[in-house]
């Protein structure tokens, strides 16, 4: 089974189709600054459940992420957990600052 997952900014999500169906398989929306990509629901279509659906959206997404030198901000409970289980990309994990004042 081939996974393609591309991004459509219009839509501000990445989409996953398999094996050039076009059909939508999985979907992982997105919120982007200039800065910061916040990855808020992450959604795959029962039929192709545990399959590597939710992966390849999120490996190619914070793979993109990456490589336009964005931080990563995982409100969606899925994005969370897989980089929990993915210690290359918690890296790109956006940390915020906290001011301390005396």
């Amino acid at each position: 089974m081939a996974v393609e997952v591309g991004d459509v900014p219009d839509a501000k999500r990445y989409e996953a189709r398999v094996d050039g169906e076009s059909k939508v398989a999985g979907v992982a929306e997105y919120i982007r600054t200039t800065e910061l990509i916040a990855f808020v629901h992450t959604e795959v279509a029962p039929e192709y459940g545990g399959r590597g659906v939710g992966s390849a959206l999120a490996r190619t997404a914070l793979d993109e992420a990456r490589a336009t030198n964005l931080r990563v901000l995982a409100t969606c409970p899925f994005f969370a957990d897989w980089i929990a289980r993915h210690p290359e990309y918690q890296d790109l994990l956006y940390q915020s600052r906290s001011r301390v004042s005396d």
